[in-house]
């Protein structure tokens, strides 16, 4: 039973640091949204404001994936709470936290593929 303690706490804390981060995420979103507004409010090409579209759509898709997976954290929590100690830990909440996990990862380097992609685009538009 102790390690099954243990290894929530462990759970728990991973979970409660994914849904930090993904509140910052989701914050930053916002800031970026904010500079693609300052981009479109000058006059530049076609080719930028068709990059500042598709910048302000995968932004949504990101802010979507971000709910999902906070929720998905949330769920997890409750779980923790209501987890039943004599359950193994190589049974179900193992497995849940390995799809969230993989989920988290893809999440986060899809994100700062974004970030990057983004960074360049205001480099290049955003210059004084």
């Amino acid at each position: 039973m102790q390690t099954k303690v243990r290894y929530l706490s462990d759970l728990k804390f991973n979970l409660e640091t994914w849904r930090r981060e993904l509140r910052f995420h989701f914050d930053e979103m916002d800031t970026f949204q904010e500079k693609l507004e300052e981009v479109a409010s000058r006059e530049f090409g076609q080719g930028a404001r068709k990059s500042l579209e598709n910048f302000q759509n995968r932004i949504m898709i990101e802010k979507s994936a971000i709910a999902k997976l906070k929720h998905r954290c949330k769920a997890k929590l409750r779980n923790i709470h209501l987890a039943d100690y004599n359950e193994s830990i190589d049974g179900r909440l193992r497995n849940e936290q390995t799809s969230l996990k993989d989920d988290m990862r893809q999440y986060i380097k899809m994100h700062y593929d974004l970030k990057e992609e983004m960074m360049d685009y205001f480099s290049e538009y955003l210059q004084n």
